[in-house]
């Protein structure tokens, strides 16, 4: 998205004025916006510009973007022969469904913390306890670990408490089984927080907003 964004409009909340956002506004960063910090509650996006570049006028073939988890597997699953944007489209949205329950069905808000970040001298003490660690190197240097893998190491996923738990499939999606009021997800997320940050030392942090 950040590749393609030009400006958002959003109007304000108290004020009930229009204001136009460009990509340095915005402030973008790893599933983060200064409308989660700065401005969180204060403006309702209306819409959204993108600068797309039109490479028929060129000649030039696009170059998909196939590094997406699973995608190229996805792809071959589907018996898809000649790539085009609505193969491409159609293989992310099943892996998506495939990892986050239907929130019509199973209440949930997708994936509810970020994925953490750690130095490369603490992902090296934790890979000496924990070898089949998974992880992606980052380009600041730092290492990136699944928060949904951590999760699970600590024997949340599937797990129940009351009317709330972590996913059977997904460790990283809470959900609701019925009922359950806020205070009883925000109390599991921070059940789940502690455990992590016992077991690797590691602080998650919330992707949702909390109101």
């Amino acid at each position: 998205m950040k590749d393609v964004f030009h400006e958002l409009e959003a109007i304000g909340i108290g004020s009930g004025k229009c204001v136009k956002f460009s990509a340095k506004d915005c402030a973008f960063g790893y599933r983060d916006s200064v409308f989660k910090h700065k401005f969180k509650e204060q403006f309702l996006i209306l819409s959204i510009s993108l600068t797309l570049t039109d490479l028929s006028a060129s000649g030039a073939a696009y170059q998909y973007r196939t590094e997406y988890g699973g995608l190229l597997k996805k792809l071959e699953e589907m018996k898809v022969a000649k790539l085009s944007p609505k193969a491409v489209s159609e293989a992310v949205c099943q892996i998506r469904r495939a990892k986050i329950p239907d929130p019509a069905e199973l209440g949930n808000a997708g994936s509810f913390f970020k994925n953490p970040s750690v130095s490369q001298i603490q992902f090296k003490a934790l890979t000496s306890k924990y070898p089949a660690m998974p992880h992606f190197p980052q380009t600041d240097g730092t290492v990136k670990v699944p928060a949904g893998w951590l999760i699970e190491q600590c024997g949340w996923k599937g797990k129940w408490i009351g009317r709330v738990g972590c996913h059977k499939d997904q460790a990283l999606v809470l959900v609701n089984l019925g009922g359950a009021t806020g205070q009883e997800i925000l109390d599991l997320a921070l059940s789940i927080q502690e455990s992590v940050r016992k077991q690797f030392e590691i602080e998650l942090s919330f992707e949702v907003n909390v109101i």
